[in-house]
């Protein structure tokens, strides 16, 4: 068939006779010809017709009369199903984040994701007087609800959902009705200004106790972190921090040492952003002399002493031209009693050398080449 999701006639009767409550019986009824060209003969059978086709296998003649069903039955067909929207083309199957970064990268404004606290649960059971330990054990229990804070530029957004997925979901989408309507911003010429905002940019992707540490550094202020208050049952801890950088000081509190950590860090911050920016220092310009090359003489005598091979290849280095080629040109005599002949080209002179093996010969050779150039 031409089209592979085309469906066969034999399908398509199998769901006429589904949708009739029937069975189709397929019935051989005959079979003739040579073994290279035989012909069958096929019965299809629906409720209380009956057709017939021939073909050159049984699975075509088969196809044939269920084809001749389909044309002239008379059990009424079912209504064909709409066909499926193609996914690339259907907007749904791009998610909501998906389609904010690419919205978010056409702005120049990135979307930055930042899971929030999720909000007190109001204990319920108070308001019943159970007894004993029914009251412990047999309660409904609430759904967790994850909360995420969105930030596009300026804008901010807040999502919620029974996962964080959802959550960033749900923000994403917000986020998207209220941008897509609304004019690209222009980018402005770097400044002074723009640095300060791609900083706070950079500062945003980073986490807040990062950040004190990076200012701290700049500016050449010890920083440190204390835990200074520890309370509550064991499975429901509250921690409390206390973060001094240089004369600030700040605490936090949490239900982990990480959280008071971090919430002491977001409200020294408050603080450090206040104090002026630093001088800019301009660093002074290195130059280096650059070493100047070195002339290599290629005068008769240059390199004596060294290895005849190496000297040679110098010596065409030098003077830029093609390197020396090497060429095995026999191999003669008995085995513990080898000559081997090779041959070394430079331009348009050719050497040869022998040796008791290759190295050798190939160190004549070249001892040779430059007795022929003229060196010593």
């Amino acid at each position: 068939m031409a089209n592979p999701k085309e469906k066969t006639p034999m399908c398509l009767v199998n769901e006429l006779a589904r949708f009739n409550r029937i069975q189709p019986q397929y019935k051989l009824l005959n079979e003739r010809g040579p073994a290279h060209a035989k012909m069958f003969t096929v019965q299809l059978t629906l409720g209380e017709q009956t057709w017939e086709a021939e073909g050159s296998s049984i699975k075509k003649a088969q196809h044939a009369a269920a084809s001749k069903a389909l044309n002239e039955t008379t059990l009424p067909k079912p209504t064909p199903r709409p066909p499926k929207n193609n996914v690339n083309n259907n907007p749904g199957s791009i998610t909501p984040t998906v389609e904010l970064n690419g919205l978010a990268m056409k702005r120049g404004e990135p979307a930055i994701y930042r899971p929030l606290d999720p909000k007190p649960i109001p204990n319920y059971r108070a308001n019943y007087n159970f007894r004993g330990m029914y009251n412990q054990r047999y309660h409904c229990p609430v759904p967790k609800i994850f909360y995420v804070q969105l930030t596009v530029g300026n804008s901010e957004f807040f999502g919620e959902g029974k996962t964080r997925q959802a959550a960033r979901h749900n923000a994403a989408m917000k986020a998207l009705q209220a941008l897509q309507n609304e004019p690209i911003p222009e980018k402005l010429p770097q400044n002074g200004e723009t640095g300060k905002e791609s900083e706070e940019d950079k500062d945003a992707n980073k986490s807040e106790i990062s950040v004190v540490f990076e200012i701290a550094l700049k500016r050449n202020i010890p920083v440190t972190f204390e835990v200074i208050k520890e309370s509550g049952p064991p499975h429901m801890k509250s921690f409390v921090t206390r973060v001094t950088v240089g004369e600030f000081t700040a605490e936090g509190e949490g239900n982990s040492k990480k959280l008071s950590k971090k919430r002491a860090a977001m409200a020294v911050l408050q603080e450090l952003k206040k104090l002026p920016p630093l001088p800019v220092i301009e660093k002074p310009k290195l130059y280096f002399k650059k070493r100047p090359k070195t002339i290599l003489k290629t005068g008769p005598e240059y390199g004596q002493g060294m290895n005849p091979i190496s000297r040679l290849a110098q010596i065409q280095q030098a003077k830029k031209e093609k390197e020396p080629e090497y060429v095995l040109l026999s191999e003669r005599g008995m085995p513990r009693r080898r000559e081997f002949v090779m041959q070394v080209k430079v331009g348009n002179d050719i050497t040869t050398g022998t040796g008791p093996n290759k190295k050798i010969a190939k160190r004549n050779a070249a001892e040779a080449m430059l007795l022929q150039l003229g060196y010593k």
